[in-house]
């Protein structure tokens, strides 16, 4: 168990559900969320980007969220919108799901290795918006999602979810890898 499970407080026995849905439609994309916090790692993520999905799915496994996540983007023109505004929605989720923050542990931490790479992530559930993160990519685009805009997936999640989250790879050669155990260090800080 992570560090971000509940100690002993009133939400061990709360049967209120830790749910947020949030549906989002610019002109450039069209989104769907749902996130039960208290899930059991169930994920389904249909963004138009299979790598963005591979990283979604591992956020909710080694988080144990359950997330839906559907969108529909401009992605002849290229990966930016639907990568940002997937962040944005799925950090709204978040929020809403953790509603008015009582009865959770605030800090979380975690590191996390695929193979040769290991990433650290602290979140503080302190409803001040900010994120650092330093993945150490060296290639340009990683599956269909460039590396800018996987960092700056981080940065809209945090933004809008209302945490403050440090994301650093410590070392790795593997970008997939560096990305990869980023996103696990996530789910389970």
């Amino acid at each position: 168990s992570g560090s971000g499970s509940s100690s002993g407080s009133s939400s061990c026995f709360s049967t209120e559900k830790r749910v947020g849905e949030v549906s989002r439609a610019t002109k450039e994309t069209s989104i769907s969320v749902k996130v039960d916090l208290d899930g059991s790692g169930k994920c389904i993520a249909n963004t138009g980007l299979g790598f963005l999905d591979h990283m979604i799915q591992q956020l909710s496994k080694h988080g144990r969220f359950d997330i839906n996540i559907e969108c529909n983007g401009d992605l002849h023109i290229d990966d930016h919108h639907t990568t940002e505004d997937c962040g944005l929605a799925l950090g709204e989720a978040f929020d809403q799901a953790l509603g008015a923050r009582k009865g959770i542990v605030r800090f979380g931490n975690a590191m996390c290795p695929l193979d040769e790479a290991l990433s650290r992530v602290v979140v503080d559930i302190s409803s001040r918006p900010h994120a650092v993160v330093d993945l150490q990519l060296t290639r340009e685009m990683i599956g269909g999602v460039s590396a800018e805009m996987l960092i700056h997936f981080l940065e809209s999640f945090a933004q809008t979810a209302r945490v403050t989250l440090h994301v650093h790879n410590l070392y790795g050669k593997n970008n997939h890898h560096k990305v990869e155990s980023s996103f696990k260090a996530l789910g389970v800080a």
